[in-house]
């Protein structure tokens, strides 16, 4: 949700469609430096999660920061831009980061994923009484980006041996762009049965829900309307009615804007409680940026 006019603002917005949770940034994600949060900005915020309701409030790193850079100076400018990222949860109460793994850009993926695990050891040795989590996003697998394989989070976590402050953010959209089917009842099982091999379903953290733009496999990042575009409303269905998960919180990242005077993430709401098959709040819907 949009903290134009307040950190707060987006915590009532989400509140005002009934959502559980929210997503926020918390600072301008395009851009290094940022205005330092105010003590006012800090109470507000934690005022409105207190007062609505609103739980597992998290936040978005920059798309800016790269820790998997083989490129010294960006690596080092990533690593004090996310250590600022999860300075900046902690102050607001926010339960985690999500974070891309980054592109190893002409360095093989084997490189890249030590230079994460090297960026987010220190990250965390730099954090170390911080409560705030860490959660890696799964990856659409865009270019040189690391996340759209199982193995490559599994990779990040067994470097990091398990810390109990990183968890993994599932994204359905990029789940699907990276190739793992998730609409078929079957290919859904199969989908969460090789990510509990491969990682471990005790692992996951937060889930995003998207549907695709793009075809099964295409590893194009375009997030549609759920129910939309290729994922469809099954896969869905799928995920909400997974008990598995029903603790998890689920944040939604579709396109944003008002049609007919309802604003679309209304609409994308009001899909996914009938997909839950559940008229009012649901314990599996959330909310985003």
């Amino acid at each position: 949700m949009s903290i134009a006019g307040g950190y707060f603002k987006a915590v009532e917005a989400a509140a005002e469609l009934r959502m559980e949770c929210v997503q926020i940034f918390t600072k301008n994600n395009n851009q290094w430096k940022a205005k330092p949060l105010s003590e006012e900005d800090v109470s507000l915020f934690r005022e409105a999660v207190a007062r609505t309701g609103i739980r597992m409030p998290c936040a978005h790193d920059s798309y800016l920061i790269n820790l998997a850079s083989p490129d010294e100076t960006l690596w080092t400018r990533s690593l004090d831009a996310f250590v600022v990222e999860l300075e900046r949860a902690e102050a607001l109460g926010l339960a985690g980061v999500v974070m891309h793994p980054g592109s190893c850009v002409g360095a093989c993926e084997e490189d890249g994923i030590a230079r994460v695990v090297k960026g987010l050891g220190n990250a965390l040795e730099k954090t170390q009484s911080f409560a705030v989590e860490i959660w890696i996003e799964a990856t659409a697998g865009q270019g040189s980006s690391l996340g759209h394989r199982f193995e490559h989070l599994r990779a990040i976590l067994d470097g990091l041996e398990r810390n109990p402050r990183v968890g993994v953010c599932v994204d359905s959209c990029h789940l699907f762009a990276a190739g793992y089917p998730l609409s078929e009842p079957a290919d859904y099982a199969s989908t969460m049965r090789q990510f509990d091999e491969v990682v471990g379903l005790d692992r996951i953290r937060a889930f995003h829900l998207n549907d695709s733009k793009r075809e099964l496999g295409s590893r194009v990042d375009r997030h549609e309307h759920i129910g939309k575009g290729h994922l469809g409303r099954e896969a869905f269905r799928n995920i909400l009615n997974d008990n598995r998960f029903s603790g998890i919180p689920m944040y939604l990242e579709t396109p944003k804007g008002v049609v007919n005077g309802r604003s679309l993430d209304a609409q994308n709401m009001a899909t996914l409680r009938r997909l839950a098959g559940r008229a009012a709040k649901s314990s599996h819907n959330r909310k985003s940026r």
